[in-house]
């Protein structure tokens, strides 16, 4: 513990790792004021010399030790932040068919999949765009809905961080009770829409879909179906 010439005693700070010069600046301020008081001072204009030198220091000496104290209290910032993983473009995927899935009632269903073919790895996160076209890749009037099928239960929106090679799936359904009437409508082509495009991906789909309405799950790494 440091002392002034006096006896008493100069006034401590806590240290943060990389603040040490900081608080050196401090007790030298304080120490010098000590010092030039014990000379005398011509007059007011001297104290008042003194006093804003020791103000002067103490405020270098805040900032420095409020700026290390951020720069430690930001966790992530600065060249340790963690790079975010870019969502998968059109481009980078590669949609496919998987499981047919058919019942009674009417109803018929697909496995749809979506694989990273970029070379790198990047995210999916949601619920695919459905759409219909005809034979001229004309689109059709359609109606998507997004939650439970007739074989699947959607499984929560998770954001899904597929490698190079690996696939995202989702569980298609719809009913052909209409079949040829004007109450279907007839698909030859579906549209499927990555989660955050605006683009997509066509696939063959020669099927008769009642009022156009197509019923889809959220996307993951695997879903199980009853059949």
């Amino acid at each position: 513990m440091e002392r002034r010439k006096d006896g008493s005693r100069l006034p401590t700070a806590a240290v943060l790792p990389g603040t040490e010069w900081s608080v050196t600046v401090v007790m030298n301020a304080y120490r010098n004021a000590d010092e030039t008081a014990a000379r005398p001072v011509a007059g007011a204009r001297g104290s008042r010399r003194i006093t804003r030198a020791v103000l002067a220091g103490a405020a270098v000496a805040g900032l420095g030790i409020a700026g290390t104290a951020a720069a430690q209290a930001a966790p992530g910032s600065g060249a340790h932040s963690a790079k975010t993983t870019p969502t998968c473009s059109v481009s980078a995927l590669k949609a496919t068919f998987g499981k047919e899935l058919a019942g009674g009632m009417n109803h018929q269903g697909v496995v749809i999949n979506l694989r990273n073919l970029s070379g790198r790895t990047c995210a999916l996160r949601g619920f695919p765009g459905l759409g219909l076209e005809n034979s001229a890749h004309k689109t059709l009037t359609s109606h998507t809905y997004w939650g439970d099928t007739w074989y699947a239960h959607s499984p929560a929106k998770k954001t899904l961080a597929l490698k190079d090679g690996e696939s995202a799936e989702a569980v298609i359904s719809w009913s052909h009770a209409n079949t040829g009437t004007r109450d279907a409508v007839h698909a030859a082509y579906l549209q499927v829409t990555p989660p955050a495009a605006t683009q997509h991906k066509t696939l063959a789909f020669p099927r008769w879909v009642d009022n156009g309405q197509l019923k889809v799950t959220a996307l993951a790494r695997h879903i199980d179906v009853n059949e």
